[in-house]
């Protein structure tokens, strides 16, 4: 994923353009149907996302994601220093989840925007499809990896048939692309220019529907993603079936706004077709290192006690297709192959859309009653059974 505690700067330019839009509630019967595979209201539709880079997945934490989700995406360098390379890590993890649970989607991930090491792939990699600066710099990310230049033809070429050459050799469901915001924000254009950076964006649009075409309808292909109202053009993208949320309630996205913000985007993406998945926080994550000396028990013991608002927020604003991510991070360190109780419960399908009133909203499952206030960040769900 990306390194959010960089990424301030661009969102406060990104702050100037933002556009406020009043959004009416859409109905699940009025709503565009999004076809995610497996997906079921029994309990809280749960998306795993992370890495395990310096081992393999025991037995028992494969057994754990296998019965805990039907989407997975696997990080960047997910089994690469046991297997060799990203690819292979994931493929073998792939394997092992759908042998357990073929109902599960594994997905691959690649960064759109962001040229990760770790890949097989990039073996073949050209260097003239390096994105570069007027001057002939190299444009990188703030970590100082390279960028990829998406207004290339034959790079997007070769980056769509990465994702299907994955795809092909093992049991994977699709991709989870990362970086989307990054090509799109204005801090691009002051690198590159105006006109280069619509090239990428063009290009990155293009690639995106290509990848799609070459996947086909049957794999998914997830995209990171929406911030508030920042990025909402990309739900009007081809080959797109779904969109992460990333930062919910984080990263300076904590105002009530920019909470029903977020809430808002979901019902909007389904009325286009697309899902979102809604990750949520506990209130610290893996770069505060502070936090991270503490004991994982006790992270996780913090985590636990506050999943009530995230989640509730996510049960009030879901459509059919929405999933909700949870944890503090990105590896399997990071609590996001723990039991949280309330993940494990009967859930049951809406009975209708949340009714609100001013930032505050109520909404009733079959077995469970939401209630939140955004405006003091509170919430309650009353589980049924």
């Amino acid at each position: 994923m990306k390194r959010p505690a960089r990424l301030f700067a661009v969102v406060l330019m990104l702050s100037v353009h933002t556009v406020t839009v009043a959004v009416e509630p859409v109905s699940e019967a009025s709503s565009t149907a999004v076809t995610v595979p497996g997906f079921s209201w029994d309990r809280v539709p749960l998306n795993l996302h992370f890495g395990k880079r310096t081992t393999d997945l025991t037995d028992s934490e494969i057994d754990f994601v296998a019965r805990h989700s039907r989407l997975i995406c696997l990080e960047k360098s997910h089994g690469a220093r046991v297997h060799g390379s990203t690819e292979a890590g994931i493929a073998d993890t792939a394997r092992r989840v759908t042998a357990r649970n073929p109902d599960a989607k594994v997905l691959f991930y690649f960064n759109a925007f962001i040229n990760w090491p770790g890949y097989e792939a990039f073996e073949s990699y050209r260097p003239e499809w390096t994105l570069r600066k007027a001057n002939g710099e190299i444009v990188k990310h703030t970590s100082g990896t390279p960028r990829p230049d998406p207004s290339n033809a034959e790079f997007r070429q070769w980056w769509s048939d990465v994702v299907v050459s994955a795809n092909r050799s093992a049991p994977l469901g699709g991709v989870f692309i990362d970086a989307l915001p990054q090509a799109i924000s204005p801090g691009l254009a002051q690198q590159v220019g105006d006109a280069k950076a619509r090239a990428v964006v063009a290009g990155l649009r293009e690639m995106i529907a290509l990848t799609k075409r070459k996947l086909g309808p049957d794999s998914i292909v997830l995209v990171n993603g929406l911030r508030t109202t920042d990025f909402r053009e990309i739900l009007d993208w081809d080959g797109i079936d779904g969109v992460m949320i990333e930062h919910f309630g984080a990263f300076r996205t904590t105002a009530p706004e920019d909470l029903k913000a977020d809430m808002d985007s979901i019902a909007i993406a389904a009325a286009k077709g697309k899902f979102v998945v809604l990750k949520g926080w506990p209130g610290f994550n893996w770069l505060d290192r502070d936090m991270m000396r503490r004991p994982h028990a006790e992270l996780l013991e913090l985590a636990r006690q506050r999943i009530t608002f995230p989640l509730a927020c996510f049960l009030v604003a879901a459509q059919t297709g929405s999933h909700f991510c949870y944890s503090w991070g990105y590896t399997d360190t990071h609590g996001m192959l723990d039991a949280y109780p309330e993940l494990e419960r009967p859930l049951g399908p809406p009975k209708a859309d949340a009714t609100w009133q001013g930032l505050t909203a109520t909404r009733e499952f079959e077995h469970a009653s939401v209630w939140v206030d955004l405006a003091n960040q509170k919430a309650r769900i009353e589980w049924q059974r």
